[in-house]
């Protein structure tokens, strides 16, 4: 059984490099691959710190080596995949936590190993100390908002954990309530609103819209996860009347 088990992850490993080699030039611009820490974040908890470690440094190497992406396809990656990895098993399978390890290991980690590679081994000049910071920090906004939704729908099924015992790996029961789901639809707002500054202040966008759009998408969420709090809590106060009954 543990034979097979390790055939297996490596299977799901293969696919999960294979697949993130095809989904990263998606939404990529230089400094920024979002989809690499969706797979990150995915890989950490299907098989845990080392295997997502493992994927990162694979699918970082095909990519330098076949797309001529610079080094920061590797020191972009792999200490936000192991780190999320990391906290998804301390926290024992909380989501959030798996992202913000990404989050932490790309978004500042990452970032700054990223300067003294680019600059002293790809010549890269007009660099400094946290140059790549914002846009780090915005693919794993958006890479991990994308890995939260797609893992938390699967956690909600029950087939994240289902996936998790057939690979044999630390696998944790799903426990959710209205209020955090609520707090959750929110803080996707927030999260927008980081990603239209950080993408305004990147690309030089002046325009007066782009203010109004940042608070729209805060004003949008917060709305709709009070009206989902709403409904939600009005069910189940219904549905928890008639079990009385």
């Amino acid at each position: 059984m543990q034979k097979s088990n390790k055939v297996l992850k490596l299977v799901v490993l293969s696919m999960l490099v294979a697949v993130g080699v095809v989904i990263s030039p998606l939404l990529r611009v230089e400094g920024m691959c979002p989809m690499a820490h969706f797979i990150n974040i995915v890989c950490s908890a299907f098989l845990g710190p080392w295997y997502s470690l493992a994927c990162a440094v694979t699918i970082g190497i095909i990519r330098m080596a076949l797309m001529g992406i610079p080094p920061i396809a590797l020191t972009g990656a792999i200490f936000g995949a192991f780190l999320s990895g990391i906290f998804y098993r301390m926290s024992k399978g909380n989501l959030l936590l798996a992202v913000l390890g990404e989050v932490i290991g790309t978004g500042i980690i990452g970032a700054i190993a990223s300067y003294p590679v680019m600059s002293f081994f790809w010549d890269k000049e007009g660099l400094t100390l946290l140059f790549y910071v914002p846009s780090f920090i915005c693919g794993t906004l958006i890479g991990g908002s994308i890995a939260f939704a797609f893992l938390k729908k699967l956690a909600g099924t029950g087939m994240l954990e289902k996936f998790q015992t057939m690979l044999g790996t630390e696998r944790y029961t799903y426990t959710s309530s209205i209020f955090g789901n609520a707090l959750t639809i929110a803080a996707f707002g927030v999260i927008g609103y980081v990603i239209v500054q950080i993408l305004k202040d990147m690309f030089s966008l002046t325009s007066p819209v782009w203010p109004w759009v940042s608070y729209a998408l805060i004003v949008v969420f917060a709305a709709f996860a009070l009206t989902y709090w709403i409904y939600k809590s009005v069910r189940s106060r219904q549905y928890d009347s008639r079990i009385c009954k």
